[in-house]
């Protein structure tokens, strides 16, 4: 039997379970059988909360696909508020242990719950072999690519993981999957890609959608907000304090220069705890 809690952040949802309750190694498998919305608990991945001899925890984060990857804005919030709550950690600054980093996050909390995190997601990576991204340039900053005869312009960013940013003119009405699957297996990406379409509300508000690589769209992305706010800030469409409107909710980020970190603030939300009665 496997305890778990399930936690979401502006609708984006993991399954979370911890070392402390449960010793996993089969996690690529155990991500699959939970992720799914038939058979399984259903969530967008698996996030496994670790213990760290570099940091107050750690996290790993797994995709519905079996697939890791480095960070998740959105999943990192909901650790912080897990490790309060469960009085494994208890600050209100907690260091997490990532694939991308040490991120440092600040925890408010009213009446002994945690109601918003706001994170240190580190500085925006713009350097394509960093990225990684087989651009000819130095920077892949509103690049034109063609997909399937359409041409768009994209800013490659990493925030511990690739993204593309494409700003469309409606984005409600955007064909997501059909263009988000294209770029996440495109060539230029040999890691593949977290797709962001983004359409610029106002100097201060964007809105977003997100193709997430080996989950496909989900509700939300913090990486991918921030990826999406520093394309926003570089290409002088909006401000360095901005809102991005997800499916799922809202997240504030700020990023004042290139040298800087990029912050996310956003809530985290627990909706229960569980038992899988599943053969590990």
């Amino acid at each position: 039997m496997i305890h778990f809690t399930k936690m979401h952040g502006a609708g984006n949802d993991y399954v979370y379970i911890s070392e402390w309750k449960n010793p996993i190694t089969n996690l690529s498998e155990l991500a699959k059988t939970v992720s799914n919305r038939h058979f399984g608990i259903g969530s967008d991945g698996l996030v496994y909360i670790c213990k760290s001899s570099i940091a107050d925890a750690q996290m790993r984060m797994l995709n519905s696909d079996g697939s890791e990857s480095a960070m998740c804005g959105n999943a990192i919030r909901c650790v912080g508020k897990y490790l309060y709550e469960n009085d494994i950690v208890k600050k209100d600054t907690i260091t997490i242990e990532t694939k991308a980093g040490i991120k440092i996050l600040t925890l408010t909390i009213e009446n002994n719950k945690v109601v918003s995190v706001r994170v240190d997601m580190g500085k925006p990576v713009l350097e394509v072999e960093k990225i990684p991204y087989k651009g000819n340039k130095k920077y892949c900053i509103e690049e034109k690519i063609l997909l399937d005869q359409q041409e768009f312009e994209i800013t490659a960013v990493s925030m511990g993981n690739p993204h593309a940013v494409i700003f469309v003119d409606d984005v409600e009405n955007f064909d997501v999957h059909y263009y988000g699957k294209i770029l996440e297996h495109h060539p230029l990406f040999p890691e593949r890609v977290n797709v962001e379409f983004i359409q610029v509300i106002a100097k201060d508000t964007i809105k977003m959608r997100v193709w997430e690589r080996g989950t496909g769209e989900t509700l939300a992305c913090g990486t991918g907000a921030c990826a999406a706010a520093v394309a926003a800030i570089l290409t002088k469409n909006c401000n360095q304090k901005l809102t991005v409107e997800l499916l799922g909710g809202k997240l504030q980020i700020e990023w004042e220069n290139v040298d800087a970190s990029v912050f996310m603030s956003g809530t985290a939300t627990k909706v229960f705890d569980g038992i899988l009665e599943i053969d590990l």
